[in-house]
């Protein structure tokens, strides 16, 4: 793998890892459209298309929901690419491939949102000073920050090989990965403070308290909650569409009694 091969491909990582952080939802970090890339830059169109499509059908399900991080399909993506097409792999081997490399991929994702703490400080001290320029550096030191972390594994990994990547993931201690999950189980508890912060109200509340007793208490799942929610939101909507079609209906009282009391 030359070296302007693996910048080419770090650029791609880092450029993946911002979608939907800086450029909007542009799908740019999906296996289908990161397969076919890799090929380009590596001058295997055919197999970059055969494998990002063979590792969208095993990834379709991995999506971030709330504060939750899951395997990292970009680094997955790239680097299993790139050795199913350096080393010949069939396309069961780069799916298999892909795993270990999305997991390290999902660490270094955490890693990164820990660290981001401090740029979101630095955010709020700016817009308490109403220095918007410096709201601006903040929020560009943690998208930078994103950028240079994948840039840098996906760099890495392409200049290594697949050997030293899947023996670097076994190799970390079991300790560290139990801590970053124990660093990452406290992000719900931080998501929830926040959601509490915009609810809690006289108006909202009964929502929240309602839709915490389905799920805890009745179990229902995440579709059933979403589905109840939806149901109560459309009779409210129809009942207050309704009352305003009568109000605008009724005859307006008149002040002339008529000579009558």
């Amino acid at each position: 793998m030359g070296i302007i091969h693996a910048v080419l491909l770090g650029i791609l990582g880092g450029i993946g890892i911002w979608d939907s952080r800086v450029f909007g939802m542009c799908m740019l970090d999906r296996p289908l459209v990161l397969g076919p890339l890799v090929g380009l830059i590596l001058g295997d169109l055919q197999t970059g298309i055969i494998i990002g499509a063979s590792l969208e059908l095993v990834m379709m399900g991995v999506v971030g929901i709330g504060s939750a991080t899951p395997p990292d399909t970009v680094s997955g993506s790239i680097l299993a690419t790139v050795f199913a097409i350096s080393a010949k792999l069939d396309v069961s081997a780069a799916v298999a491939l892909a795993l270990p490399i999305a997991t390290l991929g999902q660490l270094v994702g955490i890693l990164c949102r820990t660290v981001n703490g401090y740029f979101v400080h630095q955010a709020d001290k700016a817009a308490e000073n109403g220095d918007y320029k410096g709201i601006d550096r903040a929020l560009w030191g943690g998208a930078i920050l994103f950028f240079v972390a994948y840039f840098l594994l996906v760099f890495c990994g392409a200049l290594l090989g697949s050997t030293v990547i899947s023996a670097f993931v076994d190799k970390i201690p079991q300790s560290v990965i139990n801590g970053f999950s124990v660093a990452s189980g406290m992000l719900p508890a931080l998501g929830i403070a926040i959601l509490m912060q915009l609810l809690f109200n006289k108006k909202n509340v009964a929502f929240f308290f309602m839709g915490w007793t389905i799920t805890a208490l009745l179990g229902v799942n995440t579709v059933g909650a979403a589905v109840i929610g939806t149901t109560i939101a459309y009779v409210i909507f129809q009942y207050a569409g309704n009352k305003k079609t009568e109000e605008a209906a009724a005859p307006a009282a008149s002040d002339d009694l008529g000579g009558e009391l």
